[in-house]
């Protein structure tokens, strides 16, 4: 559809131009979130920077969290169609693929950043029907990282990796804020005393799917 051409953001009444909108709009998103905590943009500010009302954009997206749910997925997706270059090639050892994983998401704090608002804020403000729909397009993404995985850990059964990619999700939901933490955060850790109190995401979150996964190897 990329060669879909439509005149400016106006309605869209056929099912391509409409996608090409939602497309738009999660661009505008995106581009804003470069710039600006999620907390401050609304769907106001979205409508701006596409130059219309936040009644257009809500013609095509329920809610602010609605859309930053969609881009959710959208930059999951990226993800994915990523990593067969990004981690190693089987035979490998798991250990490195663990610290692989760790770093390919440390390179993507915009994808890190959403996923951490998840349960506190992406999911709320939304419908069950969006709520479904994302759950169910999460189970699919899931299940291809959970062959991933599988692939380059042959030891792991299906049932265990795709219990370790639920495991990862809400490691990374509890690590992503403690390993961004807010300024006045930073100047009450620089004392020495709370050194163990600065937190590494990739070095940390590599040891927790390194730990857990060495959990579900023993177990099995």
């Amino acid at each position: 559809m990329d060669d879909v051409e439509a005149p400016a953001f106006q309605r869209a009444r056929r099912p391509e131009h409409r996608e090409l909108r939602r497309r738009e709009i999660l661009d505008a998103a995106e581009a804003l979130l470069a710039e600006l905590p999620v907390e401050e943009i609304s769907l106001r500010e979205l409508g701006r920077r596409l130059g219309v009302s936040k009644t257009h954009v809500v013609r095509y997206f329920e809610s602010r969290e609605g859309v930053f749910l969609e881009l959710l997925g959208r930059l999951r997706r990226s993800w994915l169609e990523a990593l067969a270059n990004e981690w190693p090639a089987p035979p490998c050892e798991a250990d490195d693929v663990m610290r692989a994983w760790a770093g390919s998401l440390a390179a993507r704090p915009m994808l890190c950043q959403l996923w951490s608002l998840l349960p506190t804020v992406l999911e709320r403000n939304v419908s069950a029907e969006a709520v479904r729909a994302y759950k169910l397009a999460d189970l699919e993404d899931r299940t291809t990282l959970a062959r991933l995985v599988s692939d380059r850990v042959p030891g792991l059964g299906a049932d265990d990796a795709m219990t370790l990619t639920r495991y990862a999700v809400v490691a990374l939901v509890g690590l992503w804020p403690l390993s961004n933490p807010t300024p006045t955060l930073v100047e009450a850790t620089a004392d020495p005393r709370l050194r163990a109190s600065r937190v590494d995401f990739a070095t940390m979150y590599g040891e927790i799917l390194q730990t857990t996964l060495a959990g579900l190897l023993a177990r099995a």
